[in-house]
């Protein structure tokens, strides 16, 4: 990850309309305070470094950029002691502003907070701030009015290939295009967590396919949602249950994971998967035509609504930490009440 990050703004693969708009502020030398914001892995630090590097030369960066980030400690001591003397004192032989990088400022205290809105205030003239957060919301209003913010959101595919190409190329890693589908799809626009996952599956596998990102982030492969489909609306209770328990404990897949690609499957409509599961599976316990019915009509809007806020409440329940085990029971229970209700309105 860090052997690849961009070192250039001209090497930053996204969002173009600010880093037009950044290089702007630098070229007329009128750079403002900035905020950056949005989800982790989408080119917020590498921005700003590749900014100082182009304001400054190697051997100025230590004099005129102090980074502090969430690891270090940046509490009301810190604003008042460290970033106030380095704020507030020019350098002899540079003309220009200094900078001062603060990362994931949404972890500083509100006290931190507080006590940096007069120093970015006071000492603009020779400094500027540039505040790093994921989450917009945890920096208090007078610190985003003092500042010109961006919102870097997550990268789109069209984006994040060819960098994967290019890493994979130099790297000489054998990568099949389903694997490449599989890590831009589970990496979900974020950069950093798609070269992680790229450089541990090439490292435990070799071959980096759809199968091996799946089995090496431990999340359920597609044809296991199939089969948990196929047990929950083809097989009664007690068989699909022990069926996805086996899996469950087999495979180590996780509750959540599965509720999500089954929310994926429900939500986009899944009718071409229970035709396909159900025409394979002619013994199944429902009479071959209601099947046939079944598929064909998906699931009707008024049941695919209430299966959608069962999903819900699993969901819920889950992430309050309850039983994995009970809530497996109310999924499997959901759509065997779906399944019913599709049948008795066929």
């Amino acid at each position: 990850v860090e052997k690849y990050r961009p070192q250039a703004l001209s090497e930053l693969v996204s969002h173009g309309d600010i880093l037009s708009t950044v290089q702007r502020f630098i070229s007329e030398d009128r750079l403002p305070h900035l905020l950056l914001y949005g989800p982790p892995g989408t080119g917020k630090t590498s921005t700003i470094l590749a900014c100082a590097r182009q304001l400054y030369r190697e051997r100025e960066f230590g004099s005129m950029v102090l980074e502090l980030n969430a690891s270090d400690d940046r509490g009301i001591d810190i604003v008042r002691g460290p970033i106030l003397s380095f704020a507030s004192t020019r350098t002899i032989f540079k003309k220009g502003f200094k900078l001062v990088i603060l990362d994931e400022a949404d972890a500083m205290t509100q006290d931190a907070q507080n006590a940096l809105r007069r120093v970015i205030e006071k000492f603009t003239e020779n400094t500027r701030f540039c505040l790093i957060c994921n989450y917009l919301s945890k920096i208090i209003p007078a610190l985003q009015s003092r500042c010109t913010r961006f919102r870097f959101g997550p990268l789109t595919p069209e984006l994040m290939v060819p960098r994967l190409q290019h890493v994979i190329q130099q790297e000489g890693v054998d990568v099949t295009e389903d694997g490449m589908k599989a890590l831009v799809t589970l990496s979900s626009g974020d950069m950093r967590r798609a070269l992680n996952i790229l450089q541990s599956t090439s490292m435990a596998f070799g071959k980096v396919t759809e199968e091996s990102v799946y089995t090496c982030t431990g999340h359920p492969l597609k044809s296991d949602i199939a089969n948990i489909l196929d047990w929950m609306l083809n097989q009664d209770f007690s068989t699909a249950y022990r069926k996805i328990m086996e899996l469950k404990t087999l495979k180590g897949l996780a509750l959540q994971d599965i509720l999500t690609e089954i929310h994926l499957f429900v939500h986009r409509g899944g009718e071409r998967l229970c035709l396909q599961m159900i025409l394979e599976r002619p013994n199944s316990p429902l009479p071959f035509t209601e099947c046939f019915l079944l598929s064909t009509v998906d699931f009707p809007p008024s049941i695919r609504i209430q299966l959608l806020i069962k999903l819900a409440d699993i969901e819920y329940r889950l992430a309050a930490g309850t039983s994995e085990k009970i809530q497996l029971s109310s999924l499997i229970a959901a759509f065997q009440v779906t399944r019913d209700l599709v049948v008795a309105e066929a």
